[in-house]
């Protein structure tokens, strides 16, 4: 694969990487892939080692994506979180990135494609508050910076009693963002009505100026805030067309063939008016197209596609083998449209 970033920089990233090692962190992950694989654990580790210094494969992403289990060949399928944060160097421009870091920044610049009401929190705006939670008695605040779903959390209007405090309040927690609740689509809240499940979307605007979808997977949330894995979330990669690969999995290396909750069969999951995202990522996508590459976090409503949020070097939501049946990656996809060899 031919690329811009130079041999001294994966160097200076692999010794960053084994600065940082846990080893304890490596050796937990290596005896459960060992006991779900029915593999050596010594050699699982040496494997593990060999694959993140020689394939830049993350420790995460060998038991996430099932390393353990497939050929040389399949491997190199696989968009891995190291090889995604390369991407994210290579083509997106810094002098803009930034405007993907910050939440109010964000909604600023996309706020027509949010389809909801979102209010900052100043100094001196306690009465807008109080007014923006009437209009919404639950509504949602966050933290401006923040990564997987931390720094967000859910506010009920009718156990508020002092809005001057409840204000203070959220000045001091950094609790800066407040938007409405998004309305997601009968199908996807049949799986969790409780927490609104994302479609992690990404694309690629290619050197034509066209933009592509190159990845999609399905996130399910377990009655919280957030559909993270910090919260108890899981995801399944998606087809093209919006059909669910197989089993939903999450990032410690479980199967769900079914959400705990509900009980509804992830392999049944269909997208609902996927014939409509192409369009709408790339309006979305087109906003800012110095960034090339992003990960875009949409909610399907009833009418379409709703936008949550955009990541840069956002994380990887690949195909786990083992719950799909699957063994080839999205690579070849990334490759086509990035115009790599």
């Amino acid at each position: 694969m031919s690329s811009r970033l130079s041999p001294l920089h994966r160097l200076r990233v692999l010794g960053q990487r084994a600065v940082r090692i846990d080893i304890s962190a490596v050796t937990d992950r290596a005896r459960k892939t060992a006991r779900i694989h029915g593999k050596n654990y010594p050699l699982v580790v040496a494997d593990m080692l060999w694959s993140a210094a020689r394939h830049r494969v993350g420790f995460n992403d060998y038991i996430e994506f099932d390393f353990a289990i497939l050929t040389r060949a399949e491997r190199a399928t696989w968009v891995t979180s190291p090889l995604a944060m390369e991407f994210s160097r290579q083509f997106d421009d810094p002098a803009h990135v930034h405007r993907f870091h910050h939440k109010v920044a964000f909604n600023r610049d996309f706020d027509r494609f949010l389809q909801r009401e979102w209010l900052e929190v100043v100094a001196g705006n306690a009465d807008e508050v109080e007014a923006f939670a009437q209009r919404h008695p639950v509504f949602i605040a966050k933290v401006p910076v923040s990564k997987s779903g931390a720094g967000v959390r859910r506010y009920r209007a009718d156990e508020i009693d002092d809005w001057a405090a409840f204000h203070a309040a959220l000045l001091e927690k950094d609790e800066v963002l407040l938007e409405e609740p998004i309305v997601q689509h009968d199908d996807i809240a049949a799986y969790c009505a409780g927490t609104v499940n994302t479609t992690r979307v990404t694309t690629f605007v290619r050197s034509d100026g066209t933009v592509a979808i190159i990845n999609m997977a399905q996130k399910f949330g377990r009655g919280q805030v957030s559909d993270q894995g910090a919260f108890g979330g899981f995801y399944v990669a998606l087809h093209e067309d919006g059909r669910a690969m197989g089993d939903g999995y999450d990032i410690n290396g479980e199967i769900y063939p079914t959400h705990p909750e509900s009980g509804a069969r992830v392999a049944d999951f269909r997208l609902p008016h996927v014939e409509k995202l192409q369009d709408f990522m790339t309006e979305v996508a087109l906003v800012v197209p110095q960034v090339r590459y992003v990960g875009w976090d949409v909610v399907m409503g009833p009418d379409g596609p709703v936008l949550l949020e955009g990541n840069w070097g956002a994380g990887v939501f690949e195909n786990k083998p083992s719950a799909t049946g699957i063994r080839h990656g999205h690579l070849p996809r990334y490759k086509a449209a990035m115009g790599l060899d």
